[in-house]
C-alpha cells in the first residue's frame, strides 16, 4: 500500500507547464461525456466499468481509487465525506476526494465542461488534494 509520500494525484502532462490528474470516477458521475471531456483535457481517468466494479458500494470504489493512486470524483458527497473522515481519523491517507454537489436549481448543476474547468482552476491554484475532501463547485 502506498504511503502518504507516494501519492501523486497530479502528474506532468504532455507539456512541462501542464498538470493533469489521475482520477477514479464514482458510478454516479461516470457519464460518457464527462469521461471524454476529462480525457480530452489530458486527465488520466478510470471508471467503475473499466475496473469491473460497476454498481458496487462506495467503499469498494474508494478502495480501488486508493490502490490505483487516484483521487476519487463523485456527486455522492455525504458518503465520500464520511469515508474521508474515517480514513483521516484512523491516521490513514488517500489521494483525495473531489465532490460535485447538486444545486437546488438543476439548471445550475455542474456540467462536464464546468467540472473540467474547476479541475483546471484547482490545479492552477496549486491546491494539494492528497488527504483532502474538496468540493469542486466553488472552483468553477
Amino acid at each position: 500500500m502506498p504511503t502518504a509520500t507516494t501519492f501523486v494525484p497530479f502528474r506532468v502532462g504532455l507539456s512541462p507547464d501542464r498538470l493533469t490528474m489521475r482520477l477514479y470516477l464514482d458510478d454516479d458521475i461516470a457519464s460518457g461525456l464527462l469521461v471524454q471531456s476529462l480525457r480530452q483535457a489530458g486527465h488520466d481517468v478510470r471508471t467503475p466499468t473499466e475496473s469491473g466494479l460497476a454498481g458496487r458500494e462506495d467503499h469498494v470504489h474508494f478502495r480501488r481509487a486508493i490502490q490505483e493512486d487516484r483521487a476519487i470524483l463523485s456527486r455522492n458527497y455525504q458518503d465520500f465525506e464520511d469515508l474521508h473522515l474515517l480514513i483521516i481519523d484512523a491516521q490513514g491517507h488517500h489521494p483525495g476526494v473531489l465532490l460535485v454537489r447538486r444545486d437546488n436549481d438543476p439548471r445550475r448543476n455542474m456540467k462536464p465542461a464546468d467540472i473540467v474547468r474547476a479541475l483546471r482552476n484547482l490545479e492552477k491554484a496549486g491546491v494539494g488534494i492528497a488527504d483532502q475532501c474538496l468540493t469542486l463547485n466553488q472552483w468553477r
